[in-house]
């Protein structure tokens, strides 16, 4: 929002600049008029975002009226350098307004520019040239507003396409317990009935430790998942170990390093397939992406309360792992937050592109 704003300043403060300019140097029709109008249409910049109908109401009606009050008065028309300014407000119409608002705007465009071309007829050519100029501006606007609106639809989709993953080694991971606790349930009643009460009583508190792992699981991402449309097959669990099996993808042009440090054993399903998803999302950028890199590099950490996960290469500039594109690292960063992390990626400062992770032990607080 703030770069947004700064960008508004920065086309308000050249249309201010050209109307000091036309104050002090041209001979203007209607002086204070012109200034205060000219004034407005620097405000219709700074709006143009938040109230664009009534930003471009203010500009294509002001000019209509100003040059019709010219006419009837039989006096030369307002003309203002700064006029040029409307073209970014027909633009900002579309890109941020659709339906009825749209069509209101541009049947005020419309009207203002027959109003205009009727008191003031400049020529066919330029006549046919100015319409087609606000038009393109105009269509510009729109297509930037439909290709925001299709690059949030694939970021969305990113998101629920991580989310039905995850989903899916829940499924695994629960079938994994629940058939663990079947199978001692049936060795329990078979030792109870066999009157071998300690071999039952091993194998109740194997179910006790069991249903307590599952429920675990559960509470830590079943709570964030929504889209249950779909019953997901079962999938192959990756763990840690995984990770340092990535180093298989080395190439002559690019090697990939794997370090494990720290405490790794005992993490849940769920922090073990996150940790090797962002890992091998990460090799897979940078492979694609990182121009000129040599080296992948690979470190997880393991501490008391937390997993850190580093994933850098030496690419050449900041186009590097991120990907021009894609929507890998928003299913990343979607993956990592259901499960209580965060997740960060930037160019480093002296070369490459790096991708931190830090998940804790337990996942997401139950």
């Amino acid at each position: 929002m703030r770069a947004a704003r700064r960008r508004d300043w920065s086309l308000a403060a050249p249309v201010l600049a050209v109307l000091v300019f036309d104050a002090a140097f041209r001979d203007l029709t209607w002086p204070p008029v012109a200034v205060a109008f000219g004034c407005g249409l620097a405000l219709a910049t700074l709006v143009r975002r938040t109230c664009p109908l009534a930003a471009v109401v203010f500009a294509f009606g002001g000019f209509a009226v100003l040059d019709l009050a010219a006419y009837v008065v039989g006096t030369e028309p307002v003309v203002l350098n700064s006029g040029w300014v409307v073209l970014v407000l027909a633009y900002s119409l579309l890109r941020w307004r659709a339906g009825r608002d749209a069509v209101i705007g541009m049947a005020v465009i419309a009207v203002g520019l027959a109003v205009i071309v009727s008191v003031d007829f400049p020529g066919i050519a330029e006549t046919t040239a100015g319409i087609a100029i606000v038009l393109l501006a105009a269509a510009l606007g729109a297509s930037m507003r439909y290709r925001s609106i299709a690059r949030e639809q694939l970021i969305v989709q990113a998101k629920l396409q991580e989310r039905e993953q995850l989903a899916r080694e829940l499924h695994d991971t629960v079938a994994h317990h629940v058939s663990a606790i079947a199978i001692q349930a049936q060795a329990g009643l078979f030792l109870a009935r066999s009157s071998s009460l300690s071999g039952a009583t091993e194998a109740l508190e194997t179910i006790n430790r069991e249903a307590a792992r599952t429920l675990a699981e559960m509470r830590t991402m079943v709570s964030a998942l929504r889209d249950h449309r779909q019953r997901p097959p079962l999938l192959p669990r990756h763990r840690i170990a995984d990770i340092e099996a990535l180093a298989a993808d080395s190439t002559e042009a690019l090697s990939i390093g794997v370090e494990l440090h720290g405490d790794l054993t005992n993490l849940p399903p769920a922090v073990e397939g996150a940790l090797y998803r962002v890992t091998q999302e990460s090799i897979t950028n940078a492979q694609r992406h990182a121009q000129q890199a040599t080296r992948v590099r690979v470190e997880v950490t393991g501490s008391t309360t937390d997993v850190q996960l580093t994933v850098s290469d030496d690419g050449a500039g900041i186009a590097s792992a991120a990907g021009p594109s894609g929507f890998g690292l928003v299913g990343m960063t979607e993956r990592i937050a259901l499960l209580g992390g965060t997740l960060t990626a930037g160019p480093h400062p002296d070369r490459g592109w790096t991708v931190r992770a830090v998940l804790p032990r337990r996942g997401a607080a139950t």
